[in-house]
């Protein structure tokens, strides 16, 4: 039996990653006032999922993100094979995410979903970005509403965001 290893300190390593790459200490953004939460009417079962993630995620073919404050975003098909998926960034072990994308960006996971019928479909399109923006106000201002225009344009009921 393996020894369990205690959980990881993520504020820690944000701090000392972006230390060590010489960046000034990062600013945690505390959004206030928070924006309400959306409810749907519709059954799980009927859902229009869409998937926004922070990996850094890209399909053979695009350009893969580049720096620290990339605040671009790549659309990728709800139909992309897995194995056509890729990851760059600069601020998480990627050993993981190289294997099965599923573990930062679950876009099978949700395809396996709408199959079963627990959800309805998956969005025309799923989102990546990555993560780690030092320009808050680049995300508040241009990659936040950029990415909820093509949510509203795809249809989507629910929003599945994920962090890394």
């Amino acid at each position: 039996m393996t020894e369990r290893q205690p959980p990881v300190d993520y504020i820690a390593r944000t701090r000392a990653v972006y230390s060590s790459l010489g960046y000034p200490p990062y600013r945690w953004v505390a959004n206030e006032p928070l924006a309400a939460l959306a409810r749907t009417s519709k059954p799980r079962s009927e859902w229009r999922i869409g998937l926004i993630a922070s990996g850094g995620i890209y399909a053979v073919g695009q350009i893969a993100f580049h720096h620290r404050d990339d605040y671009s975003y790549r659309e990728i098909a709800r139909d992309t094979p897995v194995e056509d998926l890729r990851t760059t960034h600069f601020a998480y072990d990627q050993a993981d995410a190289r294997q099965d994308p599923n573990v930062v960006f679950p876009l099978e996971t949700l395809r396996g979903l709408a199959a079963e019928g627990v959800i309805g479909e998956v969005g025309a399109n799923a989102y990546t970005f990555m993560g780690g923006i030092y320009s808050a106000s680049k995300v508040r201002d241009v990659l936040a509403p950029a990415l909820a225009d093509r949510l509203v344009a795809d249809a989507v009921d629910v929003a599945l965001m994920v962090p890394v």
